[in-house]
Order: C-alpha cells, then structure tokens, then sequence
C-alpha cells in the first residue's frame, strides 16, 4: 500500500508539474547573424516599446522602438545586426518602465537597474565567461584611518595566485562618479576581462584593487551599516580631495595583505571618468609612486574645493612626475563625449609641461561600452 501510494503521489507530482504547461518565451533571443529578437507578453497593454543602449543618439527621438502584437499576446521587436558588445534595455509599457521578466540577467547603475545581454563575435567574447582559467574576486574591508571608517574594496587576484608564492604588479582600477566598488566588475567586465586576456598570454598576471571613490560611503548601496538606501549619482564628497588625500592608505593595506612587487615599475592606476580625475590628481600628488597611468574618459573639471592643497600647482606636479619619468600616461576619450573638449584642453597643458602621453580618440560618448574597449586595449600595455 505504501509503494501504491508512493507511485501514484510521484505520478500525479509529475503530471502536476506539465499542468497548464505554457509555451516558453525566450527574451531577448540573440540569432546568429546578429539581430536580437525581444519579446514581452502583455495582453492588455495598449503600447509596448524597448528602449535600450544599441539604439543610435536620436532614434525616434525617444531613444525607443515599438514592439508589435502578435496573435498570441506577445509583442515582439527584431533589431537590425548589432556589433559585437554588451547591451542593456528595458520594456515601457503604456509609460512604465519595467524589467523583462524573461531575463534574469540584470545589472545596477546607480540607482536603475536594467536587463543586459551580449553579442558575440567581436569584443565582447571578452566579456563572457569562457572555459579559462579564472582569478579570485574578493571583497576585503580596510581600516581608513583618515576618515575614519572601515571601507571596501573589491580586489581581483589572478589564476594560480593561492598555489604559487609568487610575488605580482598591482593595477588601482577607479570607478566613475555613479559607480562604488562594484562598478568595474558588474558593468566593466573586468574579471571576464582579465581572465581571457591572461588566458591568452596578450596580458601580464596582475593583481587588480577596485575602490570605493564615494569617501562618504563605506561600500556600494547595501552593503554597509548605512542600510538600503536610495544610491544616488552626486554625494558630496565628490572631487572634495579625500580620495585623493587617504589613497595612501590603499596601497599600505593591499601591500600588507598581498604578494605585491613593491615598486613603482609594478604598479599603475587608472580610472574612468571621476575615476580618470583621481587618477591624474593622485598620480600627480604621489608623483613617483606609478610607472603606469590611465584616464579613461577623464572628468577634467574645476574640483569642488579649489582650495585643498591637492589640487594646487598642478603644473609644478605634473613636471615633477614627467622629470621623475613614468612608462606609460594614457588618454583615451569618445569623439562625442561631453568631455572631449575638457581633454583637449588638459592635452595642451601636457604638450606645454612637457609630459609625454599616448592618445586613443574612439568613436561614441560617456559609455561603458567605451570604457571597457579602453581596459581591453590598456591591460596588455602594462608591466612590460
């Protein structure tokens, strides 16, 4: 009776889980040719469109497509052949912006969260998670004595690190101003990065430290004592000299808790926008401390508090640090970014210094889709 009542419960289990089966609904769909089919049921909406980041600078004004209904209730949008990068979007749906139910893979900037999905064939099979090696990505908490609190970092170290002894350059990866310690990995890609490149011996095994630039916060949105609150893009803390002024205290940790090649041949520092301005204020500021720097789209801005000793004779400190010589200052800036003129600028007060830097002009804006082509192109540049 037992076995009976088993066998029947098992069946009638089974024939429960197919009850009401639907027909899957896959979004987006990325076909082979390139083209990514989108895809929302919604019967009772009046007006669906898709608005995400493969649409060009001004299509349908909105930056959006509509979707079309099909017989089944399900809208659907087809794009043209996307180049090979990773995109994000979202669905609008009579006015509400919402998530796409059928894809789990999301991603948070700032304070939006949005679906993402990836073209391959190009660039961005360096964004995937291939069958490589791969490095450690830990979060480790510091003691910032100058201001006063524990903070966080994200610290990548490279495959084989935990079985060898082996002694490796360090790279202080900053993040922009929307963006914490996280930003670099979840929006750059840059353990997927590092891993393929490193793979592929076009990168030198490094160990990457990923800051929190935000210095009135302890680590990303919710992941502190401040609870969760709404994360938003301007604190006050921004260009206000703290990050600049307790970066030190950084580099003592990760050389105390890593095996670091304690030289400036061995370490470098780069950053993207906010991140691209701390980069050049702190490698200023500390002027034989890094053989490598980078600024990725850098936000070359009048800083918050002009009167902070760390931002005062810039000229004197950049010549200091071209006398005291560097291997690599790198510069990479959109043709359409709304800093491009501001680079321009700061270009010209190099040429004068003179400081002797490499330039890269791509093509589009302020976007991630920039800054992670930049770390692709900046990484195997490092610790020749």
């Amino acid at each position: 009776m037992l076995l009976l009542s088993f066998f029947a419960f098992n069946g009638y289990a089974q024939e429960n889980l197919n009850f009401g089966k639907q027909k899957e609904i896959i979004s987006p769909e990325v076909h082979e040719n390139g083209t990514v089919t989108f895809r929302l049921k919604a019967p009772a909406a009046r007006k669906v469109e898709v608005q995400g980041d493969f649409q060009p600078a001004g299509s349908n004004s909105a930056g959006t497509d509509r979707m079309v209904l099909n017989a089944d209730s399900v809208w659907t949008f087809t794009t043209k052949v996307l180049p090979s990068e990773l995109y994000s979007y979202s669905f609008i749906v009579d006015g509400l912006k919402i998530r796409d139910p059928n894809n789990v893979y999301l991603i948070r900037d700032v304070a939006s969260v949005v679906n993402v999905f990836l073209v391959g064939k190009g660039i961005a099979d360096l964004y995937k998670v291939t069958d490589v090696p791969h490095g450690t990505v830990s979060k480790r908490w510091y003691n910032s004595d100058g201001l006063k609190m524990s903070r966080r970092l994200t610290v990548y170290t490279p495959p084989g690190y935990e079985s060898t002894k082996e002694n490796y350059p360090v790279l202080y990866l900053l993040h922009g101003v929307g963006g914490d310690e996280e930003a670099w990995m979840q929006l750059g890609r840059a353990s997927q990065i590092l891993d393929n490149l490193i793979a592929t011996k076009k990168v030198k095994p490094m160990i990457v430290v990923i800051t929190n630039g935000h210095t009135i916060n302890s680590a990303a949105p919710g992941e502190s004592s401040k609870g969760m609150y709404k994360p938003v893009m301007m604190t006050p803390d921004v260009f206000n000299g703290d990050m600049e002024q307790y970066f030190p205290e950084i580099i003592k940790f990760t050389e105390s808790n890593y095996r670091i090649k304690k030289d400036k041949a061995n370490r470098a520092i780069a950053g993207l926008s906010m991140g691209g301005f701390h980069s050049l204020y702190i490698s200023a500021n500390y002027p034989n401390t890094f053989a490598y720097v980078g600024l990725f789209s850098p936000a070359i801005l009048p800083p918050s508090n002009n009167q902070q000793p760390i931002y005062q004779q810039l000229d004197k400190k950049l010549s200091i640090q071209a006398k005291n010589g560097f291997k690599l200052y790198w510069i990479a800036i959109g043709k359409k970014d709304f800093l491009f003129k501001n680079v321009e600028t700061y270009r010209k007060k190099l040429d004068t210094i003179p400081l002797k830097y490499d330039y890269v002009e791509s093509e589009g804006g302020h976007t991630w889709s920039n800054w992670r082509a930049y770390l692709t192109e900046f990484l195997p540049l490092l610790f020749n």
